[in-house]
């Protein structure tokens, strides 16, 4: 869980709620209406004399024709559609009686009012924020959040308004880390550009801490913009090409200090010439501005001697 972000306890959570396959209580409808309608015409036709009724079976078959068209009236209210990737979360009397996943046509309690939500993946991308991070320093940073709806019951009863709270949370969430790490990195600690796999982790986390309130899973989190602000581009990207020309000339020099070496320990190990302190000094120093120049050296014919 995210440090500073409680989560209160759910008042509901998601159940399966009570129903029966659609189609056979739709051929049930049709067949209660069908005969709810012939006994009211025949009990039309009893008062007009066109069947040999009496008055009071008349009324009677009147009467049960209402009654078997108000029952396939309700029948047919119970009748609800649920497509793949959708939910229907029912209340009855503002009581929550359960969730319908099941896609297909499903009946359930017609008294219940019947509020449909998408348990489909779903993308946001955060629009593009300017906050400072852990050195103070303006950056801009965006972040894509891949979530979906686990729990129904508390997507719909927890939050007011589940889709702007993911929005909302998730836009913290991606400041929150932006604030909590550097841009580039330090000797030690994670840092935004050269971490992204970690802070990625990290993000989601944050990011699901703060949603489950809203029955919301992250399935992934990736940062899509990370950059300097305009007012200080220009100056982190001398910085950075500073540090890369002075890591660069460190290795030229490690390795240039290494062929030293190898060549003095070579030519003496063969015996190849016999150099004095002096002149093994001035050898370094050739070898050095050779190997560590950042152009090609102008070769020099030497007619007389180190001494003369």
């Amino acid at each position: 869980m995210s440090e500073g972000f409680n989560v209160p306890t759910p008042h509901v959570r998601e159940r399966v709620a009570f129903g029966v396959a659609g189609l056979p209580m739709a051929g049930t409808a049709a067949v209660a209406g069908l005969g709810g309608v012939a006994l009211v015409v025949t009990a039309l036709a009893g008062f007009g004399g066109a069947v040999a009724l009496s008055t009071t079976t008349a009324a009677v078959v009147l009467a049960a024709g209402v009654l078997v068209l108000l029952a396939a009236v309700a029948v047919a209210a119970g009748l609800t559609m649920v497509a793949p990737g959708e939910a229907r979360v029912l209340q009855f009397l503002g009581r929550y009686t359960g969730t319908v996943r099941l896609d297909g046509l499903r009946w359930v309690n017609p008294l219940t009012t019947r509020r449909k939500v998408s348990t489909r993946i779903r993308n946001h991308e955060t629009a593009v924020m300017k906050v400072n991070d852990a050195d103070g320093n303006p950056i801009e940073i965006a972040a894509v959040v891949v979530w979906q709806v686990q729990d129904t019951a508390r997507a719909v009863f927890e939050v007011d308004d589940f889709l702007a709270f993911v929005v909302t949370q998730a836009e913290t969430a991606v400041r929150h880390i932006a604030t909590t790490y550097p841009y580039d990195s330090h000797e030690q600690g994670f840092s935004l550009r050269d971490n992204a796999e970690e802070i990625t982790q990290k993000l989601s986390a944050e990011i699901s801490a703060r949603v489950q309130a809203a029955g919301v899973g992250v399935i992934e989190s990736r940062i899509t913009h990370l950059a300097y602000a305009a007012e200080i581009a220009g100056a982190m990207l001398r910085r950075q090409q500073a540090g890369a020309v002075v890591a660069a000339r460190q290795r030229i020099v490690e390795g240039a200090v290494g062929m030293v070496e190898l060549a003095l320990d070579r030519l003496a190990a063969n015996h190849v010439v016999d150099l004095d302190e002096e002149r093994k000094a001035a050898m370094v120093s050739n070898l050095l501005v050779v190997l560590c120049g950042d152009r090609d050296a102008s070769p020099v014919v030497n007619a007389g001697s180190l001494y003369h």
